[in-house]
């Protein structure tokens, strides 16, 4: 199945057939997805698949409901033909059915519904954080336009901060319109800076669940890694036990080998 948000590209391919016996482009519906495969179904054992990507789980969710195997198959470990760059739903949805039934392609863990949703808080925590980052190029960016640099230490040091506080009072030097341009930007950036504090404290009750919990206190005996960073990885990976060796971590965390 080639999935989008908006259609199903689904490619038909029973035992023995070198070539789809339907290949039909369905709305992504799953109502009317449920009773085309019913369909199908009468003719044999139902074995589907899909490349993992922002549709999420929902449709695996809803086959293995419907009572069908379905499994998301890891997008970077296809096999690709050489020269074809171009996306084509239809040979996509082809080559999905041949490479699944030879067996060649690699399934990724489906996480629980209650893991996903704890997996999304701390990448919300994540997003906070570069949103942090941006904002406090804005307000250096915008500063330094007008002139006016730190001196007195590092930037973000606690000297440094209360001299934005001070920028954005009634005596600062900046002018009034510089002002109102960044009291707003100093307000944008206190405002993710609350709310990325806000999910740590959730964060920091969420690693107290009896299904992290022992993962989480593992991870922080590795010097460096953070509570924070053992709920990324706990929550990222959750099943250790898929890596054979410990050099295949660095491949999904992108960061060196713990051994």
């Amino acid at each position: 199945m080639d999935v989008h948000k908006d259609s199903i590209t689904i490619a038909v391919l029973p035992q023995g057939v070198k070539s789809p016996t339907r290949l039909d482009r369905l709305a992504n519906d799953l109502p009317k997805l449920k009773k085309w495969i019913a369909r199908v179904a009468r003719d044999g054992e139902i074995h589907a698949c899909y490349e993992a990507s922002g549709a999420g789980y929902v449709l695996h969710r809803a086959m293995t409901e419907w009572g069908y195997a379905c499994e998301v198959i890891a997008p970077s470990l296809i096999p690709k033909r050489s020269g074809v760059h171009r996306k084509h739903d239809q040979r996509d949805a082809t080559d999905l059915a041949r490479l699944y039934r030879a067996g060649e392609l690699v399934a990724v863990r489906i996480p629980s519904e209650a893991d996903e949703q704890v997996r999304d808080i701390v990448r919300c925590r994540e997003t906070f954080q570069r949103e942090i980052l941006k904002s406090r190029h804005y307000i250096l960016k915008f500063l330094a336009r007008r002139g006016f640099v730190f001196r007195e230490g590092t930037n973000w040091c606690t000297p440094h901060l209360k001299w934005l506080q001070h920028l954005t009072t009634d005596h600062s030097p900046l002018g009034t319109e510089d002002r109102l341009v960044y009291r707003e930007y100093h307000a944008l950036l206190m405002y993710k800076l609350q709310r990325r504090d806000e999910l740590d404290r959730q964060i920091e009750q969420l690693a107290l669940r009896p299904s992290l919990a022992p993962m989480v206190t593992r991870l922080q005996c590795f010097h460096g890694i953070s509570l924070h960073s053992a709920m990324v990885l706990a929550t990222e990976i959750v099943d250790w036990r898929r890596f054979e060796r410990p050099a295949q971590l660095p491949a999904v965390t992108g960061s060196p080998c713990l051994e």
